[in-house]
């Protein structure tokens, strides 16, 4: 869609809405575009100044939010892979023995079922549930 700024004989000066530079074209060369105030159908492009982007909309500043949501939940994936250990579905008993002090105390990260995390919590065991996302969007 493109807005033109337009105006008739008589200097009445109007905005009108057209698919394209071809549909006002054919719609001037047959005319069909009158003028509000008068009527006129004589209708020509007045000039007008280019409309700068004030800044993004609502929606492309909500998919940039949604990207960087994105990104940086790929780089805590990152890090925490890179400096934890995986223990699978051991979790639980894992970060049990952690917190009793039956293992060395490191970084683990595996699944563990809602019950098994309030278990946990119950006990006082810190845990967090980390959304993990696919490596890739395919």
């Amino acid at each position: 869609m493109i807005l033109f700024q337009l105006k008739c004989t008589s200097d009445h000066r109007f905005e009108a809405w057209f698919r394209d530079g071809a549909a006002y074209d054919a719609q001037a060369a047959a005319g069909t575009i009158a003028c509000p105030v008068c009527g006129d159908t004589a209708v020509t492009k007045a000039p007008m100044a280019p409309r700068i982007a004030k800044g993004r909309t609502a929606e492309e500043k909500r998919a940039a939010v949604a990207a960087e949501v994105v990104r940086q939940l790929g780089e805590l994936r990152r890090t925490v892979e890179e400096n934890c250990d995986y223990v699978g579905d051991r979790f639980a008993e894992e970060a049990r023995r952690i917190h009793y002090g039956e293992t060395q105390a490191r970084g683990i990260y595996g699944e563990a079922s809602g019950e098994e995390v309030s278990e946990l919590r119950e006990e006082g065991v810190s845990v967090a549930a980390i959304p993990w996302l696919p490596r890739t969007d395919s």
